[in-house]
């Protein structure tokens, strides 16, 4: 007869968790990047003073399901890790680091960016960019293709693993 604590039950339900969770999150990311920002800086939203609240108000509710991603996939790392001998650690170097970055995202970067953006003197005529908004960008973009190369390792690492 066999139970629920059957290693083959946990093999077959984190594996495809892992996977469908990279899936989501890594999709979710690429269309964030590169149709939803895009297609508000095209119409012109980007000029507008209200930019900074509506960006924060979209990132701030992406950073959460990033954060929730990254927790189910670390915690399908670890239990396909106590549950299959062969599995790599790479596997849990690259989980613990998307953690960390989906962390940068929502405590660092989304907020510091916010508060650069908010343009609170009404009578400044003139809005330029700050240059610590490039470096923020820049950041951002350095961690978003970090995050695609490990998460697509790890789902390439997990794709590979036999069930």
């Amino acid at each position: 007869m066999h139970t629920l604590s059957n290693s083959h039950f946990k093999q077959s339900f984190w594996r495809p968790a892992v996977l469908l969770t990279l899936g989501f999150w890594l999709g979710a990311s690429l269309l964030l990047d590169w149709v939803i920002m895009p297609s508000l800086y095209i119409s012109g939203m980007m000029t507008q003073a209200s930019f900074s609240t509506v960006g924060y108000a979209i990132f701030w509710n992406f950073n959460r399901v990033e954060l929730l991603s990254a927790a189910v996939v670390l915690t399908g790392v670890l239990a396909l890790s106590k549950t299959q001998v062969n599995w790599r650690r790479n596997g849990l170097v690259l989980s613990v680091i998307l953690l960390a970055i989906a962390l940068l995202d929502t405590y660092f970067l989304t907020p510091q960016m916010s508060a650069i953006a908010i343009h609170l003197n009404a009578f400044d005529a003139e809005a330029t960019i700050p240059s610590s908004m490039n470096l923020l960008h820049g950041s951002y973009w350095v961690l978003e293709l970090v995050k695609l190369i490990a998460g697509g390792a790890l789902l390439n690492c997990c794709w590979k693993q036999e069930a």
